[in-house]
């Protein structure tokens, strides 16, 4: 757990750079918590299986490969693009093109920063595939990967988000469930006995 909560803070750490960058404003997150639980449990993080969420997904080629999910609440998102993009947000039920592009962009850079850091921690090669943006219950999107992929593992590498500026705060949740074979890879990779 605590070299994966380094990873978490090293990817939180890089995204919160790259969102600086890309907004030219200070975004800094808080210090993530970061669990590895059943993926049973997933759904429940959201607010359960049938709560509407907006989910940025990639799928993880390479030596590891897996499942990405950043997903968020909408009203967590429509405040995200206020709060943080700066976006004149007009419409609580629906979100226009520049709004969804938006919200890719950020979990593109969330899930690259959090990938990065794992690759770098591990030495392995991981690469994302290009970004899609789903709006849905959230036990439809986490089942997409496993239609669309075939199994997944039975965890997932949950990594709770919070993105700070100044003191408005908005939370998301951000998932990897590398495929079944993935697991012992990444924690001998890490130098860490998998019990």
């Amino acid at each position: 757990m605590d070299v994966l909560k380094e990873v978490g803070n090293i990817g939180a750490g890089h995204a919160a750079t790259a969102l600086s960058r890309l907004l030219d404003k200070p975004v800094d997150m808080k210090v993530p918590k970061v669990n590895l639980l059943p993926l049973e449990e997933v759904a429940d993080l959201v607010g359960g299986a049938e709560q509407i969420v907006m989910a940025v997904f990639l799928r993880v080629d390479g030596d590891a490969p897996g499942n990405m999910f950043f997903v968020v609440q909408i009203e967590s998102a429509k405040s995200l693009l206020r709060k943080l993009v700066g976006l004149d947000v007009q419409d609580e039920e629906q979100f226009s093109e520049l709004e969804l592009s938006a919200l890719n962009e950020i979990g593109n850079i969330l899930a690259g920063s959090y990938l990065s850091s794992l690759a770098d921690f591990t030495k392995l090669s991981l690469s994302p595939s290009v970004p899609s943006l789903a709006m849905d219950m959230a036990g439809a999107i986490l089942s997409f990967g496993l239609i669309q992929y075939g199994q997944m593992g039975d965890h997932a590498l949950f990594i709770d988000t919070t993105f700070l500026e100044g003191n408005d705060a908005v939370e998301g949740n951000f998932f990897f469930i590398p495929d079944p074979e993935s697991f012992p890879i990444i924690f001998h990779a890490l130098g860490v006995p998998l019990e």
